[in-house]
C-alpha cells in the first residue's frame, strides 16, 4: 500500500543496529536484513514486501513512524527480500527456476532456524502478504500474528487485470506493475509521487528479477481458506488460526480481494482496518496478543482497534 512507500522511503534508513545476511534454504538463497535481537520468547516481527519494491521501499516510513519505534525497542525485525529484488542483486543465471509462491513461503522456516527466530508476527503486503499467508496456514506454530496489507487470496493473475485498465497505454513491465499498486485516479492525481514510484521500480529492481518475481505471483494458487463455524469445524477447516489485520485504502486496486479475503477468515479473530495510523493501530494489535507490558500505555485491544476500523466502502468486521 502506498502510504507504507512514499517517496521519503526510497531515501531514509532506520537508525537501529542492523546485520544482512544471504541465507541458504532448501528453495534457494534469500536476502534477509535484520535489526536488533531476538529477545526471550517474544516473536520477531517479520515483513515481505510487494512486486516491485524491497523491504527499504516497501517498509522504511512505516518503521520510522514513533509508534513502531516503540515497538522496535523491544521486538526484534526481519526483513524478508524476495530472490532478487534487493538494491544490487544480480541477474540470475539463464535458466534460472524461480520460486514459486509455495516455495517462497517455504522458505521462511529455514530462516527462522538459522536465525534462532521461535515464532514471528508478520507484516506484508501484496505479493509479501499472500507469501506470509500461506506460510502460516502451512505453519500455524510459527506465526503469532499477521498484518495482511492489500492482500489477495485468489488465484487470478493480476496481470490480465492490470492489462485491461491500461488499454490505450503500453502495457510495459513497469505499467503493469503500477497499476498493481495504484487505482486509475491516483495514476493521474498524483504526478509526482506516481514518477518516484515509477523511477524506483525502473530503475532501482533488476528487471529480469522483476520479471521472474511478477510471474511467480501470476501463476499463484488460491490460498483455498474458508470462513470457519465458530464452535464447529475451525479445527477441521482451512483457514487463519492466529489474529489477522487485513489493511486496504478506499481507492486501492486491492479493495475486492481483501474484502474477499475478509469474508473467508474466522470473524472472531479478523480486523480489516482502512491504513490511516497503521503503526499506531499495529502496536494495539501487538498489545492484544499478549505483551502489552512492554509498552508505556495500556489499551484494550478490541475497543482501541475500533478507532481505525474502516467505515466507507470496505465493510467493518463481521462480529463487531
Amino acid at each position: 500500500v502506498h502510504t507504507l512507500c512514499c517517496a521519503h522511503a526510497l531515501q531514509s534508513s532506520i537508525l537501529l543496529p542492523w546485520k544482512e545476511y544471504d541465507l541458504e534454504t532448501p528453495q534457494g538463497v534469500l536476502h534477509v536484513t535484520m535489526r536488533g535481537i531476538p529477545k526471550g520468547n517474544r516473536p520477531v516481527i517479520l515483513t515481505y514486501h510487494d512486486i516491485g519494491l524491497n523491504h527499504k521501499s516497501c517498509f522504511n516510513t512505516l518503521f520510522n513512524f514513533e509508534d513502531m519505534q516503540e515497538i522496535t525497542q523491544h521486538f526484534a525485525v526481519v526483513h524478508i527480500d524476495a530472490p532478487g529484488q534487493q538494491e544490487g542483486a544480480p541477474p540470475f543465471p539463464t535458466g534460472y527456476q524461480y520460486p514459486s509462491m509455495d516455495e517462497l513461503a517455504e522458505m521462511l522456516p529455514s530462516v527462522m532456524t538459522q536465525l534462532k527466530v521461535n515464532s514471528v508476527i508478520g507484516i506484508g503486503v501484496g505479493a509479501g502478504a499472500y507469501i506470509l499467508s500461506r506460510f502460516a496456514l502451512n505453519h500455524p506454530s510459527l506465526v503469532e500474528g499477521l498484518v495482511l496489507i492489500n492482500v489477495n487470496p485468489c488465484a487470478e493473475g493480476w496481470i490480465d487485470w492490470a492489462a485491461s485498465k491500461l488499454s490505450g497505454w503500453t502495457s510495459t513491465l513497469v505499467d503493469i506493475v503500477m497499476a498493481h499498486h495504484f487505482s486509475t485516479e491516483e495514476l493521474t492525481d498524483n504526478q509526482e509521487l506516481i514518477q518516484t514510484y515509477r523511477l524506483h521500480i525502473a530503475q532501482d529492481i533488476n528487471q529480469e528479477n522483476l520479471t521472474l518475481f511478477c510471474d511467480s505471483y501470476n501463476a499463484r494458487r488460491d490460498l483455498g481458506i474458508e470462513r470457519p463455524v465458530v464452535g464447529l469445524n475451525e479445527d477441521i477447516i482451512n483457514t487463519l488460526v492466529c489474529p489477522a489485520l487485513l489493511v486496504v485504502g478506499d481507492t486501492s486496486p486491492a479493495v475486492e480481494a481483501v474484502v474477499e479475503c475478509n469474508s473467508r477468515l474466522n470473524p472472531t479473530k479478523t480486523t480489516l482496518l482502512k491504513p490511516g495510523k497503521l503503526a499506531e493501530a499495529f502496536k494495539y494489535f501487538v498489545q492484544g496478543m499478549g505483551y502489552s507490558k512492554y509498552f508505556t500505555l495500556q489499551f484494550n485491544q478490541h475497543y482501541s482497534l475500533s478507532a481505525f476500523i474502516h467505515v466507507g466502502s470496505v465493510p467493518s468486521p463481521v462480529g463487531k
